[in-house]
C-alpha cells in the first residue's frame, strides 16, 4: 500500500480572504505576447503549432458565451493555452478545432492546469470528442490540502500576492471581434493558472 503524501501548509496560506481584503491587493494582468487565432491561416502566420509543441506545462481555460435562455448552454467560444512565453487564444468552433489542440488535450505528458477543468472539458467535447489526459485542477489541489480559497481569483491573492479582474466574465465571447479588455482577461486567466501550478510545486503542495 502507498500512503498519501502529507502536505504541511504554512499558516499564512490557510487564511480565508474576505472580499474587502481581496480588493486591497494590486491588480495584475498578463503583459506578454498574446496571439488570437481564428483560422488555419492565422495558425501558420503565428507559428502556433511550433509554439505549442515545445511546451509541456500549459495554463488552460475556456470562455463561453452566456446563454440567457433557460436550459440552454452554449459550447465554449474560446480556448486559452498559456506557455512560458506566450498565450494563445483560439476562437474555436466545430469548423475550427486544430489537430494540435486535440493532441495536447489528450496527452498525459503535457500538463494542463486550470480551475474547474471538468466543466471546460465537457464543454469542449461538444465541439470535438477527445480522450482527455494530463489535466490538473488547481482548485481541487487547494481543497485537498486544506486551503480556504479555491477559485482562481482567490488563489491568485493567496499564493501569488495579486488579484485579477473578473469584469469581462459574462461578456459576449462569441463575437468575431473581441475587445482588448476581453483578450487581456482571457489571456490572464490562462497565465495565472500556469503560474499557480508552478507556485504550488515550488511550495511542495503537489
Amino acid at each position: 500500500m502507498h500512503s498519501e503524501k502529507k502536505i504541511n501548509v504554512p499558516q499564512k496560506y490557510l487564511h480565508k480572504y474576505s472580499k474587502a481584503e481581496i480588493n486591497e491587493f494590486p491588480v495584475r494582468q498578463y503583459d506578454g505576447t498574446i496571439y488570437l487565432i481564428s483560422s488555419f491561416e492565422k495558425m501558420a502566420e503565428t507559428n502556433a503549432e511550433k509554439l505549442l509543441e515545445s511546451e509541456s506545462l500549459f495554463g488552460f481555460d475556456t470562455e463561453t458565451q452566456p446563454s440567457f435562455k433557460k436550459g440552454k448552454n452554449n459550447p465554449p467560444s474560446l480556448l486559452q493555452l498559456a506557455t512560458r512565453d506566450v498565450v494563445l487564444i483560439f476562437q474555436i468552433s466545430k469548423k475550427f478545432f486544430p489537430e494540435i489542440i486535440q493532441t495536447i488535450l489528450s496527452d498525459p505528458y503535457r500538463l494542463k492546469a486550470g480551475v474547474a477543468v471538468r466543466d471546460d472539458i465537457l464543454g469542449l467535447k461538444r465541439l470535438y470528442d477527445f480522450s482527455e489526459a494530463g489535466f490538473v485542477d488547481i482548485g481541487e489541489i487547494s481543497k485537498n490540502i486544506g486551503l480556504q480559497t479555491n477559485g482562481l481569483r482567490n488563489l491568485a491573492v493567496n499564493l501569488l500576492g495579486f488579484r485579477i479582474s473578473k469584469s469581462c466574465q459574462k461578456s459576449n465571447w462569441g463575437k468575431k471581434r473581441l475587445s482588448k479588455q476581453q483578450i487581456l482577461y482571457a489571456a490572464t486567466d490562462a497565465w495565472v493558472s500556469r503560474q499557480l501550478l508552478i507556485q504550488m510545486k515550488h511550495l511542495n503542495f503537489t
